[in-house]
């Protein structure tokens, strides 16, 4: 039977924010402004009435529509989460009870995406919110405090195609998507922890085992964005998925860069860490695979 190539909707520029204060040289230039101050005093003057932009404000405009209560209740505090996670920790090793489908999805039969670390959730709610209907989400996250926080969110954007599980990838991939009743259709990893120290590499989520998991998985068409703003990472993730070449392909027909890396952001929404990474000037290095049919 033939296979619909079924793809997350393209969009070449975000629209969520009417003014971007992305990229760093925009504050420099507001700086050099206030520098042709006649005194010192002016200068403190101006620097206290003309409040600095920082990048916690950007991801508050960019995610404006979602319109997300800034709730703080019993179970979470303050919802201050550790940065970084062991994945090897026992605690971590075992995998997560399958959900029943047709209690966390109002149509479980829908095609699946699959964010991989999944943080606060707002890049997956935001997807769920434009794709209501015609696409499930499914966001996996090692931080169980974020877990709880995203799915409140979504109970309170009344989201019925969205579903966070506090798992480890690794273990519970493979065994997740081996239940879920339709196609898994796309699978985005994006800024994973990067653990910089070289005995702690084998702590990066993309290893053979969860890439292999992925890629088994995936329907003909279905497709993979891999993203970092840490180089050495994002071609750490490169290799493992060109080493599937008989089973994924790199998606050419898209811009990219001399190295092969994608030009823009094809999702229409930048991840938190992604506005975060882009307000200190750097760049982000981005792929998209394609199942093969």
């Amino acid at each position: 039977m033939a296979h619909t190539r079924l793809k997350i909707p393209i969009l070449s520029t975000i629209t969520t924010t009417a003014i971007k204060f992305s990229k760093p040289s925009l504050l420099h230039g507001y700086r050099r402004h206030i520098c042709h101050c006649s005194s010192p005093v002016s200068i403190s003057q101006n620097q206290q009435r003309q409040p600095q932009i920082r990048s916690p404000q950007l991801v508050a405009l960019e995610y404006a529509d979602l319109s997300i209560p800034h709730i703080v209740c019993e179970e979470l505090g303050a919802t201050r989460v550790r940065q970084h996670v062991n994945p090897l920790s026992s605690s971590l090793s075992i995998p997560v009870e399958v959900p029943n489908w047709n209690d966390v999805f109002e149509d479980p039969k829908l095609p699946l995406v699959v964010d991989v670390g999944s943080g606060s959730g707002r890049f997956l709610m935001w997807l769920a919110k434009r794709n209501h209907g015609s696409k499930n989400y499914m966001g996996l996250e090692i931080r169980k405090k974020l877990v709880t926080r995203a799915e409140k969110w979504a109970k309170e954007l009344s989201l019925s195609n969205i579903h966070f599980v506090f798992a480890n990838a690794t273990i519970s991939f493979k065994e997740l998507i081996s239940t879920y009743p339709g196609p898994l259709m796309f699978v985005s990893i994006l800024c994973p922890d990067p653990h910089f120290k070289k005995r702690h590499h084998k702590r990066r989520i993309v290893q053979k085992p969860l890439v292999e998991a992925i890629t088994d998985s995936l329907m003909p068409g279905g497709q993979v964005f891999i993203q970092s703003d840490v180089l050495e990472v994002a071609v750490d993730m490169r290799n493992y998925f060109d080493a599937e070449s008989a089973k994924v392909v790199f998606e050419s027909d898209l811009a990219c860069d001399n190295e092969g890396w994608l030009l823009s952001n094809p999702m229409g929404i930048r991840t938190e860490r992604e506005i975060h990474a882009e307000f200190e000037g750097a760049k982000i290095y981005r792929r998209i695979y394609r199942k093969l049919s």
